[in-house]
């Protein structure tokens, strides 16, 4: 995941409209420990998996090889680069996880360094743009839209449906591998805005005004 993804996670902004306005509702009294996922917990992954896996189809559905290419500058990514990102870096973020709750719970008494709003404000904050590394900058990866989609969407199709059928504790287990301490339900909504995060990279390419017009 992007290096300094900690330091966005201090970044929160109150009082911002989210574009996921509706899993604002009740996510800040989420308890700390859950043994399993509660409901609300569970509820708002799922929303949030489902819309940024729909988002992400939308946002690319019909575009031309010549706008799937655009680079707005030599240094920046096109739209089919963002995808391919994606298709490399979820199944690392899925397996990160994984690992992470083979452990017995260990938040009791521990505290996350970043708030619910953190992870969700990591996704919608454009401002500050961050270097990608872990081998997740690979790009190339995939060179057709089409397959970097696939594999991102037949991921999601397992996670989502982890999601609404695991007991699994995840505000019970800590995750650490990408900068400060949170709890692997933050982790996992982070997989989500991440994604989020990118698909506003992929709106502002389109926005750019020598994106192409076909």
């Amino acid at each position: 995941m992007c290096t300094s993804m900690n330091t966005l996670r201090r970044n929160t902004r109150p009082g911002l409209l989210l574009l996921d306005l509706t899993l604002t509702v009740g996510l800040f009294t989420a308890p700390l420990l859950a043994d399993p996922m509660t409901n609300p917990d569970r509820e708002h992954l799922l929303v949030h998996f489902e819309m940024t896996t729909q988002m992400l189809a939308e946002q690319v559905r019909g575009l031309s090889p010549a706008q799937l290419e655009y680079k707005a500058s030599p240094d920046r990514w096109s739209i089919r680069e963002v995808v391919s990102h994606l298709a490399v870096a979820e199944p690392d973020y899925w397996r990160d996880i994984q690992k992470a709750l083979k452990p017995p719970p260990d938040m009791k008494d521990q505290k996350s360094q970043a708030t619910d709003a953190d992870i969700m404000w990591y996704g919608i904050d454009r401002v500050v743009h961050t270097k990608t590394g872990g081998g997740h900058e690979k790009v190339d990866t995939y060179k057709d839209l089409g397959e970097a989609l696939g594999k991102f969407q037949a991921l999601r199709a397992t996670m989502i449906e982890y999601i609404k059928t695991t007991n699994d504790d995840l505000r019970g287990h800590s995750f650490k591998e990408y900068g400060g301490l949170i709890d692997c339900w933050q982790w996992m909504l982070e997989i989500s805005t991440h994604a989020e995060r990118h698909i506003n990279q992929i709106r502002e390419i389109k926005n750019d005004p020598n994106f192409p017009k076909k």
